[in-house]
């Protein structure tokens, strides 16, 4: 099987195209959603009918809840409550349920592990960002492998007798014991590249490969700044931060 993970798209429609369509090239037999359909970005309807259309899993990210009124917005940033408070009256009724109904985590059949934040805690959406927070979710990870989002980083923490990190594109399954997989995001990269990712597992290879491609990155800003959303969320989308 080689399933494609993406994940913290944020509303950004350019980038999730630019993604499927690598992908439509990649020979994927299913596709997963690590969580942060919206948020930020200017096209939050499209990007959840992509998502809806094409995705047969997809968790919770928190910016999904807090659109559905599940979250709190208490510790969101003024720009991403400004996201926030448009995009609820962007989207439909059914879109908001939807939304309001993703669960926090989800299996890959019994490949893998989906949780948008952390897995030890993952109603906390707290940042996966150390060894220590890696170490934390390895305890209570019963899979080979977890993929995980929110921090729009790439980077892959594994165990092999000791645990360590990497920021390789390609993760060797089969020379770790687990591995907890930041894909990096969508809609808005924050590693300084501001080129979409996404990652593909193929089973049968036992391997990780974490991609970049291109996408009109002009046309999303200038859309948010079309839509009124604070021009810091447009400007961070060239410089990938």
């Amino acid at each position: 099987m080689r399933a494609a993970v993406i994940a913290d798209i944020h509303s950004n429609l350019e980038a999730l195209e630019a993604v499927m369509a690598a992908l439509s090239k990649a020979r994927i037999d299913r596709y997963v959603c690590v969580g942060d359909v919206v948020g930020y970005g200017a096209d939050p309807e499209a990007c959840i009918r992509i998502v809806r259309e094409t995705c047969d899993i997809v968790i919770a990210g928190n910016h999904d809840w807090a659109v559905a009124n599940r979250l709190s917005m208490e510790f969101f940033n003024a720009y991403a409550r400004d996201a926030i408070v448009w995009t609820r009256t962007r989207i439909t009724a059914d879109d908001t349920a939807w939304l309001r109904d993703l669960p926090l985590t989800a299996d890959i059949d019994h490949h893998a592990t989906l949780a948008h934040a952390t897995l030890h805690n993952p109603a906390a959406f707290d940042y996966l960002l150390t060894s220590y927070d890696a170490h934390l979710s390895m305890n209570v990870l019963e899979r080979p492998l977890c993929f995980v989002g929110h921090s729009h980083i790439p980077i892959t923490f594994m165990e092999r007798g000791g645990l360590g990190f990497t920021f390789a594109d390609i993760i060797d399954l089969a020379a770790v014991e687990k591995a907890i997989i930041n894909p990096g995001s969508v809609g808005q990269p924050r590693d300084e590249n501001p080129a979409a990712a996404y990652a593909i597992l193929d089973t049968v290879k036992r391997r990780v490969t974490l991609h970049r491609v291109p996408y009109d990155v002009d046309k999303a800003a200038s859309k948010i700044l079309a839509a009124g959303l604070p021009q810091v969320l447009a400007d961070r989308l060239h410089v990938g931060k």
